[in-house]
């Protein structure tokens, strides 16, 4: 059996001569010019459209609303009810461990007649360790 090859018929590519050089014709700059101006200008177009359309369109809404109460601004100057956001809550944070920390380290009655005291933390762990644990009797064996 022979094989036979077929070659391609049409034109030839050739390659390009790589002693030419680089391509002498420059992209045209005016057509690119051009474009971005016209984008620019479409965009300031409606910029001032929008800005136009919005005035015209408050103009109409406040020829439509009704006129505000004149109690409105005795009204609107009270302060909100409790509980209300946080100014500063950092400061609120340093103010409440200021408090905590002066309620650790004092000595106050909690229950007068029941004889019940608060006293800073480390002067109740050396009472609890000089006196030891309350603790209850053991009921007895045969009184179960």
């Amino acid at each position: 059996m022979s094989e036979q090859f077929h070659r391609p018929t049409g034109p030839r590519i050739s390659r390009p001569d790589p002693t030419l050089g680089h391509e002498e014709r420059d992209v045209s700059i005016r057509p690119i010019a051009l474009t971005v101006a016209g984008l620019i200008v479409v965009v300031i177009a409606v910029f001032v459209f929008i800005q136009v359309l919005l005035n015209v369109l408050a103009g109409i809404q406040s020829r439509r609303s009704a006129a505000p109460s004149p109690l409105a601004g005795a009204y609107g100057m009270k302060e909100p009810p409790a509980p209300r956001l946080q100014t500063d809550p950092v400061a609120d944070l340093q103010a409440q461990r200021a408090r905590d920390q002066a309620l650790l380290s004092s000595y106050a009655w909690v229950d007068r007649d029941a004889g019940v005291v608060r006293m800073p933390i480390e002067r109740a762990i050396e009472v609890l360790a000089a006196r030891g644990l309350p603790s209850r009797t053991p009921p007895e064996e045969g009184k179960r």
